[in-house]
């Protein structure tokens, strides 16, 4: 175990990308979705040169979790399993486990890292565990497999609909299978935008900054407001304004997990000049307000 001069730290690493799924979301459209309720992601991240990152969890977390490091060193310890960690190797810890992992001091460690839950998502965990008896394993890089962890962060960012979970956890599945099944992965490349909810979601993320109106997103892929809105919410489920404040929460979420900005001033960030009412919409998508949100998931010193 590494001896640290500094605070050990959850997350706050410069450069580093996070989405916590919000729980009523999970509820509403992933546990009870016969297509994706075996197995869902919950969170899902990247850290890159974690120093000082370390977490400690004494009854285990609620979901699985795989993380994978392509540079720098760490350890971790699973039940009475302990293991030291190094470029290529990826480790499983099953829900409900303890344990505990940080990174090295004077090599800090990238790591892509996903949590997922499911009845799936515990079989296949527990595949990978029993194929050699270890919850750690090596594995060559592949780029593609960087392809299809940012092909999931991606789409994630793009909102919380039927299709777009549907679509993100199936492809988890592929995700997880290059672990299980090292020898047998196949490439796969990312594809492009090409209809109007597409491009429609792809303009509010571009624009999250703005207060856009219906007719303005409407017009952003050229066509009238009724049509538009009847197939944005045919494809998502949602309309248009409110997938476009689940993707402005979704960004509030990862200023108060990574920076010191003000309430009001993510506010500002996210197009909503009244921090009122950027509360009230926050608390309404979370399930919480916005300060509750930045304590529960703030860096902890140990």
């Amino acid at each position: 175990m590494n001896t640290y001069s500094a605070s050990y730290k959850k997350d706050g690493f410069e450069g580093q990308r996070a989405i916590v799924i919000p729980k009523t979301i999970l509820q509403r459209f992933c546990e009870g979705n016969a297509a994706i309720q075996g197995a869902f992601i919950t969170d899902i991240g990247y850290y890159p040169k974690a120093k000082f990152h370390r977490r400690e969890r004494y009854t285990g977390a609620g979901q699985n979790i795989l993380i994978y490091c392509v540079d720098g060193k760490g350890m971790v310890k699973i039940g009475t399993h302990t293991y030291e960690i190094k470029p290529g190797d990826f480790f499983v810890i099953p829900h409900g486990v303890k344990h505990f992992y940080e990174t090295n001091e004077t090599s800090p460690w990238t790591i892509y890292w996903c949590h997922f839950k499911g009845p799936q998502a515990d079989a296949i965990t527990e595949q990978i565990y029993v194929r050699d008896q270890s919850f750690r394993y090596s594995i060559e890089f592949d780029g593609d497999r960087i392809a299809l962890f940012d092909k999931l962060y991606v789409f994630l960012e793009q909102g919380y609909s039927t299709e777009n979970l549907t679509y993100v956890n199936l492809l988890l599945l592929q995700y997880l299978s290059s672990f299980l099944f090292r020898d047998k992965y196949y490439k796969t490349n990312l594809n492009t935008h090409s209809q109007p909810q597409d491009r429609s979601i792809l303009f509010m993320q571009k624009n999250l900054d703005k207060t856009l109106s219906l007719a303005e997103l409407a017009a952003s892929v050229n066509l009238s407001v009724s049509h538009y809105s009847a197939l944005f919410k045919k494809t998502t489920g949602f309309s248009p304004i409110d997938y476009f404040n689940h993707l402005k929460i979704q960004k509030a979420c990862q200023y108060l997990q990574f920076t010191e900005l003000r309430i009001r001033e993510i506010a500002f960030r996210i197009g909503i000049d009244d921090p009122l009412y950027f509360s009230r919409l926050f608390n309404r998508t979370m399930g919480y307000g916005p300060k509750e949100y930045r304590k529960s998931r703030s860096p902890s010193i140990k």
